[in-house]
């Protein structure tokens, strides 16, 4: 078993890119009550832009945080990606949906035992079923899973199988897993009694679909993602090193090109817009299709086509190989009068304390006097790693606590005086700044150690474990083990750290991972200004 703390869904790491998934946004011109905004919701489901739907829900509820219809939308919208993402990986088509039945029901076993005994909250068997069969209703209504499991079924089969689902099986109560396996065991005989539906992909829908009646950090790994996720905290993937966010219809948008990586090597840069794949048009694929393109062996090659602002197409040639991702792409002194020095921070990964310490003797010595620490669209990682880079700027005090159902999940974390740096700290948060940027955010807050400036955060204030030794199969699971406090024992999930400093959103510019520009970034020229200012000076 490994554990740590993670933000998968607002980072995901596949071989060869990063995807962005977390994105702030406005609501539409036209949504000025939420019965338009379930109306364009809905719109989009229908052409299975989930991540889009998904997007508008979430702005909307910002706005109408009780609508139970914008919930709902959500959550179909969500679990709709959800299984569609599963269809796009290679390592879940080709090693789960084909088990047997008795190797899936063991593995839903597996994850039923895991959820009782280790998630954050206690949950009822019934619960997690219930969800099991209301994914499975879903599922059988989306195009990606019939494709896959039954291409040309009779229609009319499909609506009466979902009907019976409905009728005789929704939120049946189940006392225990004997009674949970004996269900789904009834419910795959009846689906291949109806439509000819193997037991495999009815038995996943119920291991992952167990994870729905968790919070949204929780769920299943496919073997492909447990792998990419340790690649993630390790720092390392075979690939090409771009970071990407997708937008649907124009492209992928080049958010970071890593450094000395193929992808740099091939000539792409930042700001391009990726549409094609070895001349396939990925502009209207989700980004997990895109990924399993991109995805290939050290040594094999890949054509990348962009288009660039004012140049218009280019091909880049990129030889995959094992790609290093570096945690702080920035490091550099941004005012050199004042002696004032800037560290963007992408990631809380294994090698990240380390970058931190070189980066602050780099610009000590070129003559730092005063530091912006850049958070900014940082989803978060390992919780340790939070707590080591805190140590390095508060000298004495809690950091974090956490608290969770069981007795070694409740541990708080206190700051040693030696190694402190006394010198004084602006940190820069937006809305994508999540989980262990938040540990940071709240301690820096609550210590009074930095000025706060930019944009309430995420709000994602909770831990998730790791464990990759249970359910066999090369899956694993993340779940919610505990929460997470600051200092003076907030815990703020869904609210987020205010920062002392808001620029509103409209007035920031575009923040690009790998640059920074102290002139037209609103956000880092507000902090310059803050630390110019005699006044400023550390706690």
């Amino acid at each position: 078993m490994k554990r740590f703390m993670t933000n998968i869904g607002v980072w995901l790491v596949v071989a060869g890119f990063l995807a962005q998934s977390v994105r702030g946004g406005e609501l539409p011109a036209n949504v000025r009550d939420p019965e338009t905004a379930v109306g364009s919701g809905v719109r989009l489901e229908q052409e299975r832009h989930w991540s889009d739907a998904i997007d508008l829900y979430k702005t909307a509820l910002k706005k109408w945080p009780d609508n139970a219809n914008l919930t709902y939308g959500l959550r179909r919208s969500q679990f709709q990606f959800s299984i569609e993402r599963r269809y796009d990986d290679v390592s879940f088509r080709q090693t789960l949906r084909t088990l047997p039945l008795e190797n899936g029901l063991q593995l839903f076993s597996s994850v039923h035992q895991m959820i009782q005994a280790h998630y954050v909250e206690p949950l009822d068997t019934t619960s997690i079923v219930a969800h099991g069969t209301e994914s499975l209703w879903l599922a059988l209504g989306n195009e990606k899973f019939l494709e896959n499991n039954l291409f040309g079924a009779d229609v009319e089969r499909l609506k009466v199988l979902r009907k019976e689902l409905r009728t005789r099986y929704w939120n049946k109560h189940v006392r225990g897993e004997y009674e949970a396996t004996a269900l789904i065991r009834e419910i795959c005989q009846l689906s291949m009694e109806r439509v000819g539906l193997d037991p495999g992909p009815v038995c996943m829908e119920y291991v992952f679909g167990a994870c729905n009646c968790l919070d949204d950090y929780s769920t299943v790994m496919t073997p492909g993602r447990l792998r990419d996720m340790f690649n993630n905290i390790d720092g390392q993937f075979v690939g090409v090193g771009i970071v990407m966010e997708a937008d649907l219809g124009k492209g992928m948008k080049l958010r970071q090109v890593l450094p000395e990586s193929p992808a740099q090597e091939g000539g792409l840069k930042s700001g391009d817009l990726l549409i094609g794949i070895d001349n396939h048009d990925c502009r209207v694929m989700t980004t997990d299709e895109a990924a399993n393109l991109v995805t290939g062996q050290p040594g094999s090659e890949v054509i990348l086509t962009v288009e660039r602002a004012g140049v218009g197409k280019i091909d880049a040639k990129c030889i995959r190989r094992e790609v290093t991702v570096r945690s702080i792409p920035v490091a550099k002194i941004i005012d050199s009068t004042n002696g004032i020095g800037y560290i963007q921070l992408t990631g809380f990964q294994k090698s990240t304390v380390l970058e931190l310490d070189m980066a602050l003797k780099k610009l000590k010595e070129q003559g730092m006097q005063s530091l912006i620490l850049d958070v900014r669209q940082n989803p978060g990682g390992l919780l340790t790693t939070a707590v080591d880079l805190l140590d390095r700027f508060i000298s004495d005090g809690v950091l974090v606590s956490t608290r969770g159902r069981e007795q070694n999940q409740n541990q708080t974390h206190t700051a040693h005086e030696p190694g402190t740096w006394n010198l004084p700290l602006v940190l820069l948060i937006d809305e994508n700044s999540a989980s262990a940027s938040e540990i940071v955010a709240g301690a820096f807050r609550d210590h009074h150690r930095a000025k706060i400036v930019g944009r309430r955060s995420y709000g994602k204030w909770s831990v998730q474990s790791i464990y990759d030794n249970d359910l066999g199969y090369g899956c694993g699971i993340k779940m919610t083990t505990a929460k997470f406090y600051s200092p003076n024992g907030e815990t703020l999930g869904k609210i987020g750290v205010k920062p002392d400093i808001e620029i509103p959103a409209e007035e920031a510019a575009p923040h690009m991972i790998g640059e920074v520009d102290p002139v037209a970034d609103a956000d880092v020229r507000t902090a310059v200004e803050q630390l110019k200012k005699v006044e400023y000076s550390q706690r």
